[in-house]
């Protein structure tokens, strides 16, 4: 039976866009590649008794209506938040804890610098006030460029949001689109470790180094999450990510969506200007009034669709568009819990349930950018940066336990700077276990009990990225956040609203508005947008 909708991809925004389109009445299809639901967003066994979150690994970015809308709790997604943000272990012996906005993160700061502990308040009232202004903007459609009376009435609305900021809140926010992480935080604080703190934020899936101007973005992309509420918060989902995306799917189901799995598609069918449907890999057929594609922009456009039907120039831009993170995952089994140095014990404490971040300065970010950006250094950095979280910390259905002990735990280590591209003809099959090796002896110099105590490893190249969850380039945004691939330019300007240039071909992933981040909002909007089409019979132009 035909479909009214059939999505290609069930990762978090299919899932998503398909609950949304099913409560409006519609019929729904997902169609997904794997065999499991979830796209990068899921739990896998990796070690025989290791569970963990294959490819992302910590909420914060999830939008609150997105949880309420699709009753998530209800189907038993539990989110507890970290005890502090980060945990920076430094070189000198010392350590450096990054707390939320508090009286607690003033004393941490004092540590280092009275000044900066001054002026803390005042910085994140300047990204809370910024923050706000995005809260409203990443729930709304973006104008399109060119666009009819829709577009320019909503191109108003934008201009209102942003005049809610007084005059030094717009240069702000001008700053934070526009400049480096490096510079801001250099201008506004002395201490490397404070710097480090926010600066990684800017690093997160981000293949350019601090210094490059618009990585200020990413550090701001970074802050508008929310965990239970509470602004700014991070926190761990219990039973890993796949809680979030299995929770979606039943609901999907509830909802009489019917989802899809071992469904490759192959192609998006397109007759006369318009799709009708697609073709799968075993070369069935699936008829539906309109395609939703969850797909990075590059990958739907380049591999699903005849160049012949797409405009020439919007070709060019399309294999123009930026993909690449310079990302390299792992899921570490460990028999015990890492033991640092500047804070020792293996016996489980705060910092452990946090996140932990080497990268104690902006110059050592810069560093690994450029040594990947070398060919001197094989495309690697010599010192990478590595953030960790040990889940299993709370969550002990993630790794085995015995009677009366504390039992083994499971680490998610995500290191950057890993050129996607590497030089001189290289392929990071054969370097995969190189690069492993890397990042475990990058943790190992701050918890030297740390290389002895992995039991098993998945490792996770640029290059396996891509070809498990369709991450081109490994970059885990569908395309980088840069100010030319944003809002009404992402991912191409003049189709920023979910619809393609081809008519009843739509777009829900987080190669579109607000981008990426595990945030259910592309697919939210989107699922508007085409519930709106399908009402006034338009569906696509």
């Amino acid at each position: 039976m035909k479909s009214d909708a059939v999505i290609i991809g069930g990762g978090h925004n299919g899932l998503v866009c398909a609950c949304y389109l099913a409560r409006a009445g519609l019929k729904v299809r997902v169609l997904e590649r794997r065999n499991i639901v979830g796209g990068a967003a899921v739990t896998e066994e990796f070690y025989p008794g290791f569970r963990n979150s294959t490819a992302a690994y910590t909420v914060s970015l999830l939008h609150a209506k997105v949880i309420r809308e699709l009753r998530l709790a209800e189907h038993g997604l539990r989110i507890i938040e970290r005890p502090f943000s980060n945990f920076l272990p430094l070189p000198d012996g010392n350590y450096f804890k990054s707390h939320s906005g508090t009286a607690a993160a003033r004393a941490e700061v004092a540590r280092f610098s009275t000044v900066d502990a001054e002026r803390l308040p005042a910085f994140n009232r300047l990204l809370e006030n910024v923050s706000d202004v995005l809260r409203e903007l990443v729930l709304q459609t973006p104008p399109n460029v060119g666009g009819g009376l829709g577009d320019f009435l909503r191109a108003l609305q934008t201009l209102g949001k942003v005049r809610k900021l007084d005059l030094p809140g717009q240069r702000d926010l001008l700053d934070l689109f526009t400049k480096s992480a490096g510079d801001i935080l250099d201008a506004w604080f002395e201490s490397e470790p404070l710097k480090a703190a926010f600066g990684f934020d800017s690093q997160v899936g981000n293949f350019a180094s601090p210094y490059t101007p618009g990585s200020a973005y990413l550090l701001l992309h970074h802050a508008f999450g929310e965990v239970n509420g509470k602004k700014g918060k991070w926190g761990h989902a219990l039973g890993g990510m796949g809680a979030i995306t299995q929770a979606m799917a039943v609901e999907a189901k509830k909802r009489g969506v019917e989802i899809s799995v071992d469904a490759p598609v192959t192609r998006v069918n397109i007759a006369n200007g318009r799709t009708n449907g697609v073709m799968l890999e075993d070369g069935s057929e699936v008829e539906a009034r309109c395609v939703v594609s969850n797909l990075n922009p590059k990958l739907l456009y380049l591999a699903l669709i005849d160049r012949a039907d797409l405009d020439a120039d919007f070709v060019q831009r399309i294999e123009h568009y930026k993909c690449g993170s310079g990302t390299l995952r792992m899921n570490v089994a460990l028999s015990e819990l890492p033991d640092f140095t500047c804070l020792p014990g293996a016996d489980l404490q705060p910092h452990h349930q946090s996140g932990i971040v080497i990268a104690p300065s902006l110059g050592y970010m810069e560093r690994a950018y450029f040594d990947a950006r070398s060919t001197d250094f094989g495309g690697m950095s010599r010192e990478p940066i590595v953030e960790m979280l040990i889940p299993s910390t709370v969550d002990d259905s993630l790794a085995p336990r015995k009677k009366g002990d504390e039992g083994a735990h499971v680490a998610s280590l995500f290191c950057q700077h890993f050129n996607p591209q590497l030089p001189d003809g290289a392929n990071w099959d054969d370097l995969r276990e190189a690069a492993a090796d890397l990042a475990i002896e990058t943790v190992n110099r701050y918890a030297p009990n740390f290389k002895a105590s992995v039991l098993g490893r998945m490792t996770l190249t640029p290059l396996d990225l891509e070809r498990k969850f369709g991450l081109i380039g490994g970059d885990i945004f569908h395309g980088a956040l840069t100010l030319d691939q944003l809002y009404s330019a992402r991912p191409v300007l003049g189709h920023a609203d979910y619809r393609s240039p081809i008519r009843g071909l739509y777009l829900c992933g987080s190669g579109t508005h607000p981008g990426g981040g595990v945030t259910g909002l592309p697919g939210h909007n989107a699922a508007r947008e085409i519930i709106r089409d399908f009402r006034s019979r338009k569906l696509g132009r």
